[in-house]
């Protein structure tokens, strides 16, 4: 764009502006100084301004879009994005050769670590306080269970759907950060890892791979355990840990933890209970001496968080108990809610029709604030018509086949099918399409513009 000034200064040295003192004798000399003044000129103006462009790394393409938004003034713009192409050269916690990722060796000053990190990478600054990398895995073999890797595809990509509809980065994990911590231990190198490989996150959540989301709408409420300063947040009942004194009080099969040094040191002293650790056979002792109802005499870490809660109750000061939603909820009590949760929110859609508007994907969080004045009397928890966050297959062993012998195996199966086709639906609908039943994965049927009102069923 050329200023007014720029404008009216090239105007008076055009050839094509008339001049009072031209006379005919003259005229062959004027005419050329007049092209050959106004030819230095361009000349002057383009070196001046690509000398310009040169100074502030001028980009072609960058230049043309930001000439194109600004004229361009109705078009939606753009909420400022991270910028992924920039990693300066100043010195961080990567450039320590001491740093190690290992479960084995704490890392210490990481709020600072990560405080600097941030500064030499003020894009992701904005929005720091809520961002989260969802983090889960499988063993490193196929699986035994026939359709097991068939579930657990299914698994992650109803992780993924829920991730990409709230903006949260997954990462998936099929190898054994530590050859001792195996099972459910295998979770917590990985966490740790993830800390580091992620410093722009405040928060790493940790999902099994038998557990799913089945309210793909509900957001994390962050900002209420932002408020009490909670750093680790799994669900379970504080009178089960201080009364009953059972293993079960809560399940850490899913958590979010907070990306800071006091989960750092946490995890430092609860993996110190697994089978890295020398005394790994003894803490199997102490946790079946403290909780009566363990049958297995293995140190695992559910068992090995609870004690320390049990141990010491002012660590309920940095770990919340979640119990006023399905953080996490026993697929056997769900399982048998879902037709009729999805009658009740089908009735809702057909008196609102607002929640029953077709929308797109990304917009998807809007309308499960749309939802929420009618879920008030819903209720939370047990006996609740609200759709259950999350549902998890506890002790069905999906991939292994090997599930708990209380269940039948059909049971499981027939449960995770219904289970994800439930969530599923939640994504299909955004496509125009829904399963008609949710026992046949392999079924659906495109929705009608004003469904479900006038819907498949």
């Amino acid at each position: 764009m050329v200023t007014p000034e720029l404008s009216q200064s090239k105007s008076q040295f055009s050839p094509m502006a008339k001049s009072s003192v031209r006379t005919k004798p003259s005229s062959c000399f004027s005419d050329g100084s007049l092209y050959l003044g106004a030819a230095l000129l361009a000349f002057l103006l383009v070196w001046s301004l690509w000398s310009y462009a040169l100074s502030h790394n001028f980009d072609p393409k960058t230049s043309a879009k930001s000439v194109a938004n600004t004229n361009a003034h109705e078009c939606v713009q753009e909420n400022p994005q991270v910028s992924l192409h920039y990693d300066p050269p100043d010195q961080t916690f990567y450039d320590d050769q001491e740093l190690s990722y290992s479960i084995e060796k704490p890392i210490k000053n990481w709020d600072e670590k990560r405080k600097e990190w941030l500064k030499h990478h003020p894009s992701f600054a904005p929005g720091a306080r809520d961002r989260v990398v969802l983090v889960t895995g499988s063993q490193p073999k196929p699986c035994k269970n026939p359709i097991g890797d068939h579930l657990l595809l299914r698994f992650f990509k109803n992780k993924v759907d829920y991730c990409r509809i709230h903006g949260y980065d997954i990462f998936y994990n099929n190898v054994l950060l530590h050859p001792k911590m195996h099972s459910y231990w295998a979770k917590l190198p990985v966490v740790k890892a993830a800390m580091l490989a992620h410093p722009e996150a405040e928060w790493i959540w940790w999902v099994d791979s038998d557990a799913m989301f089945t309210d793909m709408e509900y957001k994390l409420p962050l900002q209420r355990y932002d408020y009490k300063k909670h750093n680790l947040i799994v669900h379970g009942w504080e009178k089960l840990i201080y009364e009953k004194k059972s293993w079960t009080a809560l399940n850490a099969g899913v958590f979010l933890i907070r990306n800071c040094q006091w989960s750092m040191d946490f995890m430092e002293k609860w993996s110190g209970m697994g089978p890295m650790s020398s005394e790994y056979e003894k803490w199997g002792e102490i946790q079946r001496s403290v909780f009566k109802d363990k049958l297995f005499p293995e140190s695992d870490d559910q068992s090995g968080l609870t004690y320390l809660l049990y141990k010491d109750k002012s660590l309920t000061e940095k770990i919340y108990l979640e119990g006023e939603y399905y953080f996490e909820g026993y697929w056997a009590d769900i399982l048998p809610t879902y037709d009729n949760i999805t009658e009740k929110y089908t009735e809702l859609e057909k008196e609102d029709g607002k929640l029953r508007r077709r929308h797109a994907e990304k917009v998807s969080e809007q309308y499960g604030v749309f939802r929420e004045p009618h879920l008030r009397e819903a209720g939370n928890g047990k006996g609740s018509w609200r759709r259950p966050f999350i549902t998890h297959f506890t002790g069905c062993q999906p991939c292994s086949g090997d599930h708990n012998q209380i269940y039948e195996g059909e049971t499981c199966w027939n449960g995770m099918v219904k289970a994800l086709n439930f969530a599923d639906n939640q994504v299909l609908r955004k496509y125009g399409f829904v399963h008609p039943d949710l026992l046949d994965s392999n079924t659906v049927t495109e929705t009608s513009f004003d469904y479900p009102d006038d819907g498949p069923w």
